[in-house]
This record gives structure tokens, sequence and C-alpha cells, in this order.
């Protein structure tokens, strides 16, 4: 029986041309529902410790998920249809597109792996008809989120980990494809590309990029 193959994918800066965490922080800011002064400033030096790898992963999903807990699930779900529309489809490349096709039609396991939550996450998963997401998880109870993280966050090595985990679930260990592949931007993602056989960087960040040439990883653009 021939193997099939595991396709990753990161997120941000990889499938998108930019960055949904980051958005969705200034689409609330430009909509008034978050106050400029107190949260855009925060939101870019949270955009650059990402950059520089020096990320407190909680630090962070405490700014980000925050605003979750303020609003009803209604109003939420319409703000987020609004930034679909308004930020994130413009995002979508048709190379991003194509490269998922790609894998698809081979016959791979195809998922999306990201350390942005899966409010934010879910549709724009189901924009690129990727059916697995695996996503930092926000805490809700009774439908109502409660603006704290549920689970390891899917960030760095909890990426790595949150990926076998779901494996594991589905019975189909890293170990069994015939190749296992993760495209990513950034260097925050090395714990999962070291971990695949077949490590791709996407546009990748300085770090990244000369990591990647040093050990013969494919580079490519989806711009």
């Amino acid at each position: 029986m021939t193997r099939m193959d595991l396709a990753l994918f990161d997120l941000d800066n990889t499938l998108l041309t930019g960055d949904s965490d980051y958005e969705w922080a200034q689409f609330l800011i430009e909509r008034g529902v978050l106050d400029r002064a107190a949260y855009e400033e925060k939101n870019d030096e949270f955009f650059r410790q990402y950059e520089t790898g020096t990320l407190d992963i909680f630090e962070f999903l405490d700014f980000q998920l925050a605003p979750l807990a303020r609003y009803p699930r209604v109003q939420l779900d319409a703000w987020r249809a609004e930034f679909m529309d308004a930020k994130i489809r413009p995002m979508i490349a048709p190379r991003a597109r194509a490269l998922i096709q790609a894998h698809r039609q081979s016959g791979a396991l195809c998922a999306i792996v990201t350390a942005t939550n899966s409010f934010i996450t879910a549709p724009i998963a189901r924009a690129f008809a990727i059916e697995h997401l695996i996503a930092t998880e926000p805490e809700h109870h009774g439908g109502a989120f409660t603006g704290k993280v549920a689970g390891v966050p899917c960030f760095r090595d909890g990426k790595l980990a949150r990926v076998e985990q779901w494996l594991a679930a589905e019975g189909r260990p890293l170990e069994r494809f015939a190749a296992s592949w993760f495209y990513s931007d950034s260097h925050n993602d090395l714990p999962l590309l070291e971990r695949v056989s077949r490590p791709v960087a996407v546009d990748p960040d300085d770090r990244l990029r000369r990591l990647a040439h040093s050990r013969g990883w494919q580079v490519i653009s989806l711009r």
C-alpha cells in the first residue's frame, strides 16, 4: 500500500501575505472597539517581539484574547465576518491556493498549524478548504470566551507538541507518512521544521533564510 504524504502549513506570512493576529487587533482598533492609544503601540510591540524571537506567548495571549471576553458571541461573529472580507481575503495569494491544491491532488493529509487562535483562523482554514486546523484554543464556558487560553498554545515547541497530539489522535504518527512537509516563514517554527522530512522556508525572515540555506532546505515564495 502506498503511504500518503503529510502537508502542514503555517498561516501568517506563509499562506497569507500578512499576519492575521496583528490585523485582527488593528481591525478592532480601526472600528473603535479597542482604544487606539492603549492598544496600537502594544500590538506593534508584540509583533516586534515575535519577529525577534522574544515573545512571551502567555503575555501576548492575555492581550489578544481579552477582547473576546468583553462582547457577546453574536457581535464577535459579525466583526469576524467583516474582518474576513476587509483584511483576510486580500491576503490570500493565488500561489498559496495552488500549493495546497497540488498537495491535495497528490492525496496528502493537509493541515494548517498556527499560533493564531482558532476563533480568528477557523474561517480562514475554511477559505482555503483545509479541514484540519491546529491552532491556539481560546478558553470558553457556556459558549462565551473567558479571555484565557485553553491547553498548550500552538507556538514554538507547543506547535510541534500539538501536531504530535493531533496525529496520535488520528492514529497516524509522523513516521508513517511517506514524506512530511511543513511550510513556514518564521524562525519561531524551527521545532516543527526540524521534525518533518521536508521543511520549506516560505518568504522567510532573515534568520530562517540563513538557516535554510545552511541546511539545504528548500526556499520558496508564494507572493
